[in-house]
């Protein structure tokens, strides 16, 4: 069992930025692919970001590609994601997930991560 804890969130201002941090027990997350999802009022989860297990393939989202990075920490157990440029459109409650597969592509379907954490909430003013 692997929990997840996500910190971070906040306010901030259009064109802003602001570094969410999901941290994970376990001995075991190296091991993991890990994503970031978010999720808007009144709409689906939708996928933003994903890492290898290895940290040796990476995918985003079209909406943040090259706005957004996602990165990890293995010593620490933790991943990251780095999110500039933000918009208003960014504004939702964002969850980060494991998937214990050991995929050499991350995965952008929310159905294929085993472990979620209870969401950061991100909003943005213009």
């Amino acid at each position: 069992q692997v929990q997840l804890v996500e910190s971070g969130g906040g306010l901030v201002q259009a064109g802003g930025s602001l570094r969410l941090s999901c941290a994970a027990s376990g001995r075991t997350f190296s091991s993991y692919a890990m994503g970031w999802f978010r999720q808007a009022p009144g709409k689906e989860r939708e996928f933003v970001a994903a890492m290898s297990w290895s940290g040796g393939s990476t995918i985003y989202a079209d909406s943040v590609k090259g706005r957004f990075t996602i990165s990890r920490d293995n010593a620490k157990n933790t991943v990251y994601l780095q999110m500039n440029s933000l918009k208003p459109e960014d504004t939702a409650v964002y969850y980060c997930a494991a998937d214990r597969s050991r995929r050499n592509v991350p995965s952008s379907s929310r159905n294929l991560y085993d472990y979620w954490g209870q969401g950061t909430q991100v909003t943005v003013s213009s």
